[in-house]
């Protein structure tokens, strides 16, 4: 395949080291769809005939009709997917298919696969980011009204909307998409066309082949572009990005299907069981989508790490820029069809989560803030007054709203009835009106802003 500059062949560990077709035989219809869109420009611009272009056309179509039916013969000795499908073209339309890699170099060539790709990729996650949020409004919606406790430290913090909560990891969802989609923008220019490095001087049309391929233009600059991985590296901090949201709500589930706090449960469809312990029901997809999130995160350092020493242009460390991107995808769709399999699993105890809601003292702040409004005390001291009375409580064994009147007048004199009307946990739910609060009403806003973000994403 080199030609005339080698005498002998490779030795095997050479080919074993130098092969990527184990790896890379999975973009070939991105290098299929290439390579007609170069052929058609090379007719278009007279470097091959018309005829010459349909023959390997056809050829190139019915190799991917092969490649499907799993007919197709990849060849370790031919390294990598260009060079399997351009011997196959060879072998069904003769030498005519030598003149396909006419103005075209394998650097460019997988430059542009890779790129496809990608692309490609973001489009499937953003669909599965989407349902992913969708399942997150829907669960929202059928728990509306449920209350449990919001966590700062992993202690009871404040009461909040269990809706609300799940809608915040909707927001996080709606930025990894907004990434994606800003990635799939600026990564949107055509490298086909910059050859090795330095571009050719046969009269190619690039305008024509970015627009085939749905390119927005001609990518500047020959060395650049095929030396150029930053749209891979991207790629994974986007999915290394949603993998950390992910690997977050993982945890939650993971906490909330525990013992001290049964929040939730999983059908046997998203848990295991133990091979000693007949009584046990693992959270084992949650676990598992928590661990991925590593190999994920890993496979971000390994490009960076590959693209860190080189110099431009292209260098054969960049072959090891795949199987990273490969195995994070891989994973990535896995964890996030998981994650919306278990959300829409999920079944909620509404009565644990209240319970725990109104434990802890979790209206301690809204008692400071009555002070604040009611008695005009300024806010720092209605802090340390508030700290006495939850300090009392706890000395009696009771909840806030368990105290007597008189207590609670010990340590300020000017406390009245009207305290207790904002020591339940559905108060002070209600009570949380700023923007982007618990209350009812802000969660209701934030479902229909949802819907309307997900219609339109």
């Amino acid at each position: 395949m080199w030609g005339g500059r080698f005498d002998a062949k490779p030795s095997n560990l050479m080919q074993e080291i130098n092969q990527s077709i184990s790896f890379d035989q999975r973009l070939y219809r991105q290098d299929i769809k290439g390579s007609v869109a170069h052929a058609k420009m090379l007719a278009a611009t007279k470097i091959i005939s018309k005829n010459e272009a349909k023959k390997i056309v056809d050829g190139l179509k019915k190799i991917e009709k092969e490649i499907e039916n799993g007919t197709f013969n990849f060849k370790i000795e031919l390294e990598d997917i260009h060079m399997n499908i351009e011997s196959r073209l060879q072998e069904i339309i003769g030498d005519i298919a030598g003149k396909l890699h006419t103005a075209r170099s394998r650097n460019d060539q997988v430059a542009l696969d890779f790129k496809l790709f990608v692309r490609d990729e973001i489009d499937e996650i953003k669909i599965l980011l989407s349902n992913l949020q969708k399942n997150l409004v829907k669960k929202a919606e059928e728990n509306l009204n449920v209350i449990m406790p919001g966590f700062t430290h992993l202690q009871v913090a404040q009461p909040l909307l269990f809706s609300h909560h799940l809608l915040a990891y909707f927001e996080m969802f709606k930025r990894d998409l907004s990434r994606f989609s800003d990635l799939r923008v600026r990564m949107n220019e055509c490298p086909l066309g910059a050859c090795a490095l330095a571009g050719t001087s046969f009269p190619i049309d690039r305008k024509m082949t970015a627009k085939e391929l749905g390119f927005d233009h001609p990518a500047s600059n020959s060395m650049d572009c095929v030396s150029d991985r930053d749209f891979a590296i991207e790629f994974l901090f986007c999915l290394t990005l949603t993998a950390t949201h992910l690997s977050r709500l993982a945890e939650e589930i993971v906490i909330w299907m525990s013992k001290g706090f049964e929040f939730i449960k999983l059908s046997d469809a998203f848990t295991s069981g133990s091979s000693i312990m007949p009584q046990k029901k693992n959270p084992d997809a949650a676990e598992l989508i928590r661990g991925k999130s590593g190999r994920i995160f890993g496979a971000l350092f390994s490009l960076l790490t590959t693209i860190k020493g080189l110099t431009l242009a292209y260098s054969k460390d960049m072959q090891e820029d795949k199987e990273p991107v490969f195995d994070a995808t891989k994973n990535s769709k896995l964890c996030l069809r998981a994650m919306t399999g278990m959300i829409s699993d999920m079944k909620v105890n509404g009565e644990k989560m209240l319970a725990m809601a109104a434990s802890s003292y979790s209206t301690a702040t809204d008692l400071a803030d009555w002070l604040v409004k009611n008695l005009k005390i300024p806010f720092r001291d209605a802090h340390h007054i508030t700290g006495q009375i939850v300090k009392l409580a706890e000395n009696k064994g009771l909840e806030l709203h368990e105290l007597k009147l008189s207590d609670m007048q010990k340590i300020e004199k000017k406390i009245t009835t009207e305290i207790f009307e904002v020591l339940s946990v559905e108060n002070s739910v209600a009570s949380r009106t700023s923007i982007g609060g618990t209350s009812l009403i802000r969660v209701r806003e934030e479902i229909a802003r949802a819907k309307k973000n997900n219609l339109n994403s």
